[in-house]
């Protein structure tokens, strides 16, 4: 296991360092933060002053290379318009990303794994087509759209919830205070979600189901929901890795608009404003850690893996 371990380890340096090179290169082609600063009241000659505070009157790779040696001293560089740490502002950020991630990813699992097993246990009956069909609706839906209706009908129509931020402006926040201003955002995410694995273990106890050691379990007459629960659900365990393995990522991306709309104070809102302003170091920053957070859950994955399936080989 700690050969494989280290051996996965050691093939995610290189993949770190070209996305690294591809990101940072995307940017440079995207503009400068420089074209943000120009104006009537802003000289040629400030402009060249903060180019080279900046280093922007390096050739690209030279850029690269300096932010990369910064990187591995554990500096992510300053913000262009705040003018913070970089990790500070991350590490500020990270904890609202990740309460309303893991929030969302553990209702959809409570709400979709249930309702998936069910319906593959009652196959291609009225009620497992309405679960089907809500699924489908769950998953089209845009998240924008969603979150606009949301706000329309609990804010606006009957002030029940609030629409924005993470906390009342003015209060001390609190417990139901947090609570009551994540309701619609993990909503939003959990609809979408639930949607998705509702089908993923809905189709892998389906496919189980027809294996012989469950046809075996059944003729020893030791009832169906020991059937299910007890053989068939380990089973379903890699299906259940492979979608959270697969979802962590996506949340952090998939936050993004929902954090824009409720303005919520994560790492998705900050990347946005980062973008609008250019401020490529915040962005390096965000990018660097979503590419490290994706290579330690495929690791997680691998290994979580073997030891739900003893079969399952590392190399």
């Amino acid at each position: 296991m700690w050969k494989y371990i280290l051996k996965r380890i050691a093939i995610a340096i290189p993949v770190l360092i070209g996305i690294t090179v591809i990101d940072y290169g995307l940017m440079c082609l995207a503009g400068s933060p420089l074209d943000m600063l120009v104006g009537p009241r802003v000289s040629e000659g400030a402009l060249e002053a903060r180019a080279v505070a900046w280093g922007l009157d390096q050739p690209f790779y030279v850029q690269y290379f300096v932010w990369l040696q910064q990187v591995l001293t554990g500096n992510l560089g300053y913000s262009t318009t705040s003018y913070q740490a970089v990790s500070d502002m991350i590490a500020s950020h990270l904890g609202p990303t990740l309460l309303l991630m893991a929030t969302s990813l553990a209702l959809s699992l409570v709400i979709s794994l249930p309702l998936g097993i069910w319906s593959a246990t009652h196959p291609y009956t009225k009620r497992d087509y309405a679960l089907v069909s809500l699924s489908f609706v769950g998953t089209g839906i845009p998240s924008f759209f969603l979150a606009l209706v949301l706000i329309w009908l609990f804010t606006i129509q009957l002030g029940w919830l609030p629409s924005s931020g993470m906390t009342t402006l003015g209060t001390g926040g609190g417990v139901l205070d947090v609570l009551r201003h994540m309701v619609m955002p993990v909503t939003v995410l959990t609809v979408y979600y639930t949607g998705v694995n509702l089908r993923y273990f809905r189709s892998s106890m389906l496919e189980i189901s027809q294996q012989d050691y469950l046809r075996t379990a059944r003729a020893k007459g030791i009832g169906e929901r020991r059937v299910v629960w007890n053989h068939g659900l380990r089973n379903t365990l890699l299906t259940v890795i492979t979608v959270v393995g697969t979802e962590v990522p996506m949340l952090f991306g998939g936050s993004v608009i929902v954090e824009q709309v409720f303005s919520w104070p994560g790492l998705g809102l900050m990347t946005m404003s980062a973008i609008t302003s250019r401020d490529y170091p915040v962005i390096m920053g965000v990018c660097l850690m979503t590419a490290v957070v994706v290579v330690l859950v495929n690791l997680v994955t691998d290994i979580l893996y073997a030891l739900a399936d003893p079969t399952v080989e590392l190399k």
